[in-house]
């Protein structure tokens, strides 16, 4: 070999290995950067109230309380044009729905979302929002159940967002549902949100930190495949369910398994898994033992018991910000970053 030969060889080589040195360092900048926080409210700011789901038919009472509310802690409240709008199953068409929450993305005076309610549809508007306003401007959108579909694609496009009560959630009587409020309103004004859950003998134990992801666990599998799917890997995943059968869970959770979706996960939370529905074959197991036996393959540390989801006690959680995960044999902790 000549010396002009080898010289040339030396250096394709340290171009070639600098430049996957680089691509893995840029990798590395890109899974730490944090996503990008809303502003917390204050009083004066403008909170807008949408329907991008299911109908509000005699729903009326619920979202009068939750202007109620918005208005009691110092902020205005504008309602979307078609809240109230009825295609069948959905509170107004595809394009009604979607005109609203669009106009609320786009709109500087707007500092947050909040969804009417869950039930079905969100997915058929998915496509047609832009965030290019949005961006401009980020404002908190507020929702669970159906809105995981919104909150998962608020997540790839860089964001956070909040796991929380809907306007349907507010009951007659909001004592009962305090610590909900409580929560909600904390993380909307920047107040820590912190929780101790109680010890199950079900979970597993360790430690984890990473970016809280997830929501209903139904929206999270019809993602799959999808751009509005979520990257776990370094992340603690959060699920929550209603009205399913045990095998369906199950079902899901394979699905999710086989896609890939648990192999780089940090943890998992269990929120409330609520009206399990019977079938003519009992499973035989648990909830809890389910979740266990269909993630037996990984090590991470799984908390169950955590109040969120479809039950009156839904507290609070900030999709995308990053929580430290302690789960050991007396408790289990989630403490948000500030």
């Amino acid at each position: 070999m000549s010396k002009s030969i080898f010289i040339l060889s030396v250096f394709i080589v340290i171009v070639f290995f600098g430049n996957i040195n680089s691509m893995a360092q840029n990798t590395t900048s890109k899974q730490q950067e944090m996503l990008i926080q809303p502003d917390y409210l204050k009083a004066g700011d403008t909170v807008a109230i949408v329907a991008p789901s299911g109908i509000l038919k005699e729903r009326n009472d619920e979202v009068n309380r939750a202007k109620a509310l918005l208005k009691s802690w110092g902020l205005n409240v504008v309602v979307g044009d078609h809240v109230f709008s009825q295609d069948n199953h959905f509170a107004g068409t595809d394009a009604e729905r979607c005109e609203d929450f669009q106009k609320v993305l786009d709109n500087p005076k707007i500092s947050a979302i909040w969804c009417a309610r869950g039930g079905y549809g969100t997915v058929r508007i998915l496509d047609k929002l832009d965030y290019t306003k949005f961006k401009q401007n980020p404002k908190w959108i507020i929702g669970y159940s159906d809105i995981t579909a919104i909150h998962n694609q608020v997540h790839n496009e860089g964001y956070q967002s909040l796991h929380a009560l809907m306007c349907v959630s507010l009951t007659k009587d909001l004592s009962k549902i305090q610590g909900s409020i409580d929560t909600f309103k904390s993380a909307l004004f920047g107040s820590p949100v912190n929780y101790d859950l109680e010890y199950s003998p079900y979970n597993r134990l360790g430690e984890a930190s990473g970016e809280l992801v997830g929501g209903n666990l139904t929206i999270l599998h019809t993602m799959l495949g999808s751009n509005t799917s979520i990257d776990t890997s370094g992340k603690i995943l959060f699920i929550e369910e209603i009205g399913e059968y045990k095998y369906h869970i199950d079902r899901m959770l394979q699905s999710l398994k086989r896609a890939g979706y648990f192999n780089n996960c940090a943890g998992l939370i269990v929120g409330d898994m609520s009206k399990m529905r019977k079938n003519t074959t009992p499973w035989g197991k648990p909830i809890e033992q389910l979740v266990l036996d269909a993630l037996a393959d990984y090590n991470f540390p799984i908390a169950f018991g955590m109040p969120a989801g479809h039950e009156k006690d839904n507290r609070a959680l900030v999709l995308g910000r990053k929580i430290e995960l302690t789960v050991n044999s007396e408790q289990s902790t989630i403490k948000f970053e500030e």
